[in-house]
């Protein structure tokens, strides 16, 4: 059963002192702006203005309007069907117009499946006079092109009451097609707690720019957050606080199923996460057993990280770990598992590589890819792994190359560098929340690195993606989330999509002023970095 959150997040060294929740909500509802305001609500996008940058853009030729006679013309298939729906649930409030999704009809907007190049997650938009097209080979594909035709129309397109339009959508032609395979964001759902409606609202702005993976971090030192049924204790006792010593709560596995399922309608690969050996006094708390004195410390609502380790060399452990693999690889669809490994300054390296070699080989059994934190490097990873590396730019040679040396050896990489991509890093001094120990990330240190020559000696072609990581230790709320991710979040997207070729900060923060009043109409309490030209207020 569903309890509510609480404070948090993850470092590698002691964390500071827990944010007033006073305070907090004070500053961040100053920093909100108000619904409406903002200049730009109703202007006219350029065929390119869009985020993540296209691949390719051609405009010209007149513009489509929507109109009241205007049809969501889709292919006789299910999956086009569910884009269709998808797409005039967003535009019927604030137009106010029927749009019926139907298979016949001309102009109007189309969206077709067809052969071409577009791989599983291409498009192309054609818009003119006489309609909008998005064709696609997957519908994973016209659901992108569908949020592209999104960003092409006024901010107000976002309301859920009538507005006055005029919705025109600029002619020419987008070809596009992403960089990476893996564009994800990781929700801390440990430190603090977020409820299934939370966490459906944050998929709903991943979807917006393109990601396709969700990455829930599962359990922690503070809270086990998913139901297993032959473990009960761990939900229903290490779920039970979380930092600050707030109720916490789990997920039931029917919970766990809407959210795939949610995710699942948006594209998205929910990736769960058990974090293991370290990282797992919410186990121990649970069950004496696993320890290996057979002593249950307390359950913990502190911050600090590496004091926890299941006990290697007894058995129970690997009956435990088996359990919980196969009932949650048995709940999601996804190709991936993550089996953490980082901060296990508690377990011996002999013990951990012998953990990873034990536990590696259960992912695979139960029909996954495992992924893990770049510690998983220093044992030896599984034929296929994948490694998530949260270094700094100024981590040690040693440790990249070992890193590296994996990738070579082919170990896939997902990098999400710490002091680039942590979304709960602060922005600067002055942040009511996140903390500092990566150090301060404004919004053009996050978007500006690229991710294929990021990590000396990979290879290009060991990097699948980039994926952006939220830790909860001082977030409570979508309101907390929403302020640390926005407008961050949609640089890494595009870091994740778009060629090479297409980032630069100066047109970059550009179009990122621009995406403000559409966050404004969907209800998005950002920060106003100083770095942005944001439409005045």
């Amino acid at each position: 059963m569903r309890q509510h959150r609480k404070l948090h997040h993850r470092a590698p060294r002691l964390l500071a002192s827990l944010l007033l929740v006073t305070a907090v909500g004070a500053s961040l509802t100053a920093a909100a702006p108000a619904p409406g305001t903002g200049a730009g609500s109703g202007a006219r996008a350029a065929l390119g203005d869009v985020i993540p940058a296209p691949a390719s853009v051609d405009p010209g030729g007149s513009p489509y309007r929507i109109t009241e006679r205007t049809r969501i013309r889709v292919d006789d298939s299910r999956e086009a069907r569910g884009v269709g729906g998808y797409l005039a649930d967003v535009l019927r409030p604030s137009t106010g117009y029927r749009l019926p999704v139907t298979t016949h009809g001309d102009g109007g907007i189309r969206l077709r499946l067809a052969k071409g190049p577009y791989g599983d997650e291409g498009y192309r938009l054609d818009s003119g006079r006489g309609g909008v097209t998005i064709t696609a080979a997957r519908p994973a594909g016209l659901f992108h092109g569908v949020q592209t035709l999104r960003q092409l129309l006024p901010a107000a397109v976002e309301r859920d009451s009538v507005q006055p339009g005029p919705w025109v959508v600029a002619g020419g032609t987008i070809k596009d097609t992403p960089r990476y395979g893996w564009r994800g964001a990781m929700l801390d759902v440990s430190r603090h707690f977020f409820g299934v409606d939370e966490v459906k609202r944050y998929i709903d702005q991943l979807a917006l720019y393109k990601f396709n993976k969700l990455h829930l971090h599962l359990s922690d030192d503070q809270g086990w957050r998913i139901a297993v049924d032959s473990w009960p204790r761990l939900a229903t006792y290490g779920g039970s606080t979380e930092v600050g010593g707030g109720p916490g709560g789990y997920y039931t596995k029917a919970d766990y199923k809407e959210i795939v399922r949610y995710a699942g309608s948006r594209h998205l690969e929910v990736v769960p996460e058990i974090d293991m050996p370290g990282h797992t006094n919410a186990a121990l708390a649970s069950y004496a057993e696993l320890n290996c004195d057979g002593v249950a410390p307390p359950l913990y609502t502190g911050t600090q990280v590496g004091f926890s380790s299941l006990c290697v060399p007894k058995e129970i452990t690997y009956d435990f770990v088996d359990d919980v693999v196969r009932e949650i690889a048995a709940l999601t669809p996804g190709r991936h598992l993550h089996i953490g490994g980082d901060e296990a300054h508690s377990t011996s390296h002999e013990d951990y590589v012998k953990f990873m070699d034990r536990v590696q080989p259960v992912v695979a059994k139960y029909g996954k890819t495992v992924v893990g934190w770049h510690q998983l490097t220093g044992a030896t990873p599984a034929k296929g792994a994948i490694a998530q590396y949260w270094g700094l730019d100024g981590t040690g040679a040693a440790e990249k190359e070992q890193v590296a040396a994996a990738a070579r050896n082919g170990t896939g990489l997902v990098l999400s560098p710490a002091d680039r991509v942590y979304l709960d890093m602060k922005y600067d001094a002055q942040t009511p929340l996140g903390l500092s120990w990566a150090g301060y990330v404004e919004v053009r240190r996050s978007y500006d690195w690229d991710p294929g020559a990021y990590l000396p000696g990979a290879p290009a072609s060991a990097v699948k993606g980039v994926e952006a990581p939220l830790w909860s230790e001082t977030l409570e709320n979508s309101r907390h989330i929403e302020y640390m991710a926005f407008p961050r979040l949609p640089g890494v997207a595009e870091l994740g999509w778009s060629p090479r070729a297409t980032h630069g900060w100066d047109g970059y923060k550009q179009r990122l002023a621009a995406q403000a009043p559409r966050w404004e109409a969907l209800g998005i309490g950002y920060y106003r970095a100083p770095q942005v030209p944001w439409p005045a207020e």
